[in-house]
């Protein structure tokens, strides 16, 4: 579902600017200039459709930032922007119940609007954990992380916040106050990191404690951060962005490093180092297919590159949608891998043969271009401990696939 933004501004040069920032980060907008404008529209709409609201802090009808009342008290997570700088009306803001407020004193500030709208969308898949053995604090904190769309979970102990990480991987932030319930702080997070590393999860430490030597302690335990209480709201969500996206930064890259640059699909060696683990794991039985388009070279040479990629990522695509509980990847060229774990040979001949029938009947359509593709392909279920024994077999089984015809599946003799 593609979310919209409920933008409430007059000020037409700044609803231009707004306008674009909002497109930009792939979300629609409703625009009302003024609250009057905004009531109607909530009348006719579902607050779920909105991601969230930008709102200027003046409008017409209502000069004293009255519409930032309206938005909050409707759910919607809000923004506030405003060309007053003086600091009570800062703080005014900053007393309610929004996500932030981004003064308009130049383009940077619409750029950094960018980010957090993208930010909020991508919050909505993110677990935060907080630990703290008091009700109170948990709260306010489960509050804040709230309004910028975090999925919250809490607990008072350092075993319950253990058994809360293993049961859900979406949880990559955990803060964690100095005093637990059942023990320290420092103590949860020295445990918590013989599980997870820093690019698996983050952790900011917490506490009222003005003793310098706390930080240091806490960054010696494993945490990533450190936040003394009270703090800031705007250093608070700044500190939980950064330790976020630090994460999602070691993701990208390890995506990159596993990842084939065209298809998407795993590349080969990170499908050696996961089959690999398979086999030591001794899940038998097991096949492992090679697949091979028929006469690629003469797709490239008929239709040009450009069109032989977009066949390989179409290909791709059906692989991922057929084989989605196994490993698979890219091999080169145009071939592709399969490692299908506790299958027999006669259930992977069956899946191969289905997925073989649908490519050979798709018509792959790109610029004027209309063709299809058909795939020979080998497979072996002669268990190895080594995955190059396994891969030998099942090229000769695809060496005679090509030579028996093509658009075909051979495997094992009976």
């Amino acid at each position: 579902m593609r979310f919209k933004v409920l933008l409430i501004e007059d000020n037409e040069s700044s609803v231009r600017v707004l306008k674009r920032v909002i497109g930009k980060a792939n979300l629609d907008v409703v625009l009302a200039n003024t609250l009057a404008q905004a009531k109607i529209i909530f009348e006719t709409t579902s607050p779920e459709l909105y991601l969230c609201a930008v709102v200027g802090y003046s409008l017409p009808d209502a000069p004293h930032g009255q519409a930032i009342n309206f938005t909050i008290n409707a759910f919607i997570p809000t923004i506030v922007i405003t060309s007053e700088v003086e600091e009570d009306i800062r703080e005014n803001i900053l007393a309610k119940s929004i996500v932030d407020y981004i003064p308009k004193q130049n383009a940077q500030m619409f750029e950094y609007l960018n980010r957090l709208l993208i930010r909020l969308e991508k919050n909505k898949q993110i677990g935060v954990l907080v630990v703290d053995k008091s009700r109170h604090n948990r709260g306010i904190l489960s509050s804040l992380l709230g309004r910028h769309n975090f999925i919250t979970f809490d607990t008072s102990s350092a075993a319950q916040a253990l058994d809360l990480l293993q049961r859900h991987p979406l949880i990559k932030l955990m803060l964690v106050e100095e005093d637990l319930a059942d023990t320290k702080g420092l103590e949860l997070v020295s445990e918590a990191r013989k599980l997870y590393d820093k690019d698996q999860l983050s952790i900011i430490g917490l506490s009222t404690n003005t003793h310098s030597s706390l930080l240091a302690q806490f960054i010696k335990s494993g945490a990533n951060d450190f936040l003394r209480k009270p703090y800031c709201h705007e250093e608070f969500f700044c500190r939980i962005v950064q330790n976020v996206e630090h994460i999602e930064q070691i993701e990208a890259i390890r995506r990159a490093a596993n990842s084939d640059y065209l298809t998407g699909l795993p590349n080969r060696r990170h499908f050696f180092n996961k089959v690999n683990h398979t086999i030591h794991r001794g899940q038998a039985p097991m096949s492992l297919a090679l697949i091979d388009l028929d006469n690629f070279k003469l797709i490239n040479d008929s239709f040009g590159h450009d069109y032989g990629d977009v066949v390989l990522k179409e290909v791709s695509k059906m692989i991922v949608r057929h084989f989605s509980s196994f490993h698979y990847s890219r091999f080169g060229g145009e071939e592709f891998c399969i490692f299908m774990a506790q299958t027999e040979q006669s259930e992977a001949i069956e899946l191969l043969n289905t997925f073989r029938q649908e490519v050979s009947q798709k018509v792959i359509k790109s610029k004027g271009i209309s063709h299809s593709c058909t795939l020979s392909i080998g497979v072996t279920s002669r268990a190895s401990k080594k995955i190059e024994s396994m891969l030998s077999i099942a090229d000769e089984h695809l060496y005679n696939a090509k030579a028996q015809g093509r658009n075909r599946v051979i495997g094992d003799p009976a």
